[in-house]
């Protein structure tokens, strides 16, 4: 049975308790914290729709756990409120101009920015584990359980409701005081604490993201097609990445970031303190031969504790063999770097798997 952890809880009582759950939260590590419910509305009516139009493409788990995501009460009974975090991570060697000159450097492998440090699902998981630990013993007993992106849970749908920003129209979350370049996390909790209000849109008639994207993923203000969008072909889709958007994905290797780079929220995004996040193995600097020189061992090794080695060697070399083949094509690179690029798939081509060696064969045909 719940303890009630504020029986005769005054106005007063219920403020001190929301500001000591901000504190607690700042000092776990985490930038931001609101608190919603468990409603959904619309957001609920979004989901289906866009799941019938096959806009999640191979992610069958959206589909498979729908009924989930439209109520964290059915995820876990008994929940009333959702406490909801933030967690910034652009590293203190981050540069919006460097960033963009790597995209125009043909023979620069780009990694989105959120995955150059540690998998953000352990760091944030751990840190909500311990925060909710701790607000287990200034209240006394009561049911909770942490997620990030890590279950059937509508995170930014939740975060949007609960005031830690709006959505833009590229569908992420937005804050006024640090752009989009956060994690989410939530604790969804069984009493009733105290909750906050969402907060008004500020995109006005901005475009930019809906502009800059290279496949045209955003097919319409707040409307994404999963299965145009680079994060999702490098990332989360298993099979060959289709002929049309090879060239469109340019060097970017895994995932895509050019929406948040190109967003005006996102002079304000802020710096992490979190050494977790701080690039490793160069992955901001690294060039595509660089990293297509690493044997399956040294992919493994390299990327243990990230979110990269998830999709694999095979998927990996699949998405640098398509930036290699568009590095060949390029009208600005030198022929004395295209040269050593051409020789790597070349010398590749023999041992590769089906996968990869679909891909190795267009890259060297991409200049006929």
């Amino acid at each position: 049975m719940t303890t009630d952890p504020f029986p005769k809880s005054s106005e007063v009582q219920l403020d001190k308790l929301r500001n000591w759950l901000q504190d607690q939260a700042h000092g776990f590590g985490f930038d931001d914290l609101r608190i919603t419910d468990t409603h959904l509305g619309e957001a609920t009516e979004h989901l289906q729709q866009w799941l019938a139009e096959g806009r999640h493409g191979q992610m069958d788990y959206m589909e498979r756990h729908a009924a989930l995501r439209s109520d964290p009460g059915l995820l876990v009974p008994g929940t009333v409120r959702v406490i909801c975090v933030t967690m910034n991570y652009l590293p203190p060697t981050f540069s919006l101009e460097g960033e963009w000159q790597r995209i125009a450097d043909p023979s620069a492998a780009v990694v989105s920015m959120y995955a150059r440090g540690r998998d953000y699902h352990k760091v944030l998981r751990q840190r909500l584990q311990d925060f909710a630990k701790a607000v287990e013993a200034h209240l006394g007993s009561f049911g909770y359980r942490v997620f990030t992106d890590s279950a059937p849970l509508m995170e930014v749908e939740l975060a949007r409701k609960a005031g830690l920003g709006w959505r833009g129209k590229h569908t992420l979350l937005l804050n006024r005081e640090s752009g989009s370049t956060f994690f989410l996390g939530e604790i969804l909790v069984d009493v009733p604490l105290p909750m906050d209000q969402a907060q008004e849109p500020h995109c006005g008639s901005c475009t930019a993201c809906i502009d800059v994207c290279p496949t045209q993923a955003i097919t319409a203000p707040y409307q994404m097609d999963a299965r145009r969008c680079i994060s999702y072909l490098t990332i989360e889709n298993h099979a060959a990445i289709p002929v049309e958007f090879r060239k469109a994905m340019g060097n970017r290797v895994y995932g895509c970031d050019d929406c948040q780079l190109i967003c005006p929220w996102n002079k304000f995004a802020k710096r992490t303190a979190l050494p977790d996040f701080a690039e490793r193995h160069g992955l901001g600097k690294a060039s595509l031969l660089h990293l297509w020189s690493w044997t399956e061992g040294e992919f493994e090794k390299r990327h243990e504790g990230s979110a990269i080695r998830r999709i694999g060697y095979s998927r990996w070399r699949r998405n640098l063999a398509v930036a290699m083949g568009n590095a060949l094509t390029a009208a600005d690179l030198p022929e004395t770097e295209k040269e050593p690029i051409r020789i790597a798939l070349q010398t590749a081509l023999p041992q590769a798997d089906a996968l990869v060696a679909e891909h190795i064969e267009w890259a060297l045909n991409t200049e006929r």
